[in-house]
């Protein structure tokens, strides 16, 4: 899983009022480099949740980010670099993810995460 694909996931169990962001624990995680694409970061940055990143970000040890976001950032070419690194570099091969809220855990195996709930929870 990529930290992109986490900063997109929710709690689906039903009465949860937010469930985000998922907090993550890592059993082993994966660095594939990859050509940097800027206009492709440049173009999702604004449309991702800060707080979301700023959990995944510590939770692979990545420090350094500011705690909010801003749009002159996209301007910075570093920190374009490190957010591709981030987001696209980093896979989380094994882990769980777990919901702020209810404490419920989804697990992460050979890099897909399972969140299929029993229908009596969704």
């Amino acid at each position: 899983m990529r930290l992109l694909t986490h900063n997109s996931l929710k709690c689906p169990v039903k009465g949860v009022a937010k469930g985000y962001p998922l907090q993550l624990t890592i059993v082993d995680m994966e660095v594939d480099e990859t050509e940097v694409k800027p206009d492709f970061i440049r173009g999702i940055l604004p449309s991702l949740e800060w707080e979301g990143v700023l959990v995944a970000a510590a939770a692979v040890g990545f420090d350094g980010l500011p705690e909010s976001w801003d749009m002159s950032l996209l301007d910075d070419r570093d920190f374009i670099l490190a957010m591709h690194r981030l987001l696209i570099d980093i896979h989380i091969v094994e882990g769980v993810l777990t919901c702020p809220e209810t404490g419920r855990t989804f697990p992460i195996k050979g890099g897909i995460v399972d969140m299929v709930l029993p229908e009596s929870d969704v």
